[in-house]
């Protein structure tokens, strides 16, 4: 019963969703790397963090509250995305536009369209890090665009599907992380000083000797 009072999102920008699915059906050569790129970017994204972590080690205290509380962050977004989702109830475009051309596999019913997860994913990394380090974020930015755009390409969703995952995440992720930024500092403080000094503090060559 609960699948026929499901959102029908395709009135809502259904003709720009079945132009991007249209390109896709006229470039079918660039299916297969957009939809190994579409789950292999969300590594691509973790990477980032990572690499904002090791750079943190070098830093203050500050920036690496900030590299640890950049996958809580996303973590968090996530949540409140997948809420949304059930509140919403969209259908995915695959059961709603049926005729159109869609790469991706049909997911269950219940697997609903609003907001992209892959996107919030993206975006809220973006928002994490720009607390962090402004060049991974800018690099964030550009591999986000592309997360969001294939979401859109492969038929799994509608572009406001994208659109509400970026203004959900950005702001969500962003707020987890300047909260944890300026309130958990001590406790990093502690920890880079005990036990886990070596996984979060790297010195200058030959500091230890010194």
């Amino acid at each position: 019963m609960h699948q026929y009072l499901a959102f029908d999102g395709s009135g809502i920008d259904g003709g720009l969703f079945s132009t991007i699915t249209g390109l896709a059906r006229d470039t079918r050569w660039l299916n297969t790397p957009m939809d190994l790129w579409t789950n292999a970017g969300l590594v691509v994204f973790a990477v980032l963090m990572v690499v904002g972590f090791l750079r943190a080690r070098r830093r203050d205290t500050a920036a690496m509250t900030l590299a640890l509380a950049a996958p809580v962050a996303v973590v968090g977004a996530f949540a409140v995305a997948e809420v949304a989702k059930k509140l919403v109830a969209e259908i995915r475009p695959c059961y709603s536009m049926p005729h159109a051309y869609i790469v991706e596999a049909c997911p269950v019913r219940t697997d609903y369209a609003f907001p992209s997860g892959h996107t919030t994913t993206a975006a809220a990394t973006v928002a994490a890090l720009w607390l962090l380090d402004r060049q991974l974020a800018w690099i964030a930015t550009g591999f986000a665009v592309l997360e969001g755009f294939s979401r859109v390409y492969l038929g799994a969703h509608y572009p406001h599907d994208v659109l509400g995952a970026a203004v959900l995440a950005l702001p969500v992720a962003y707020l987890i992380s300047a909260v944890l930024g300026r309130y958990a500092q001590p406790v990093v403080a502690r920890l880079r000083t005990g036990a886990l000094e070596p996984l979060l503090t790297r010195r200058p060559s030959g500091a230890h000797a010194r």
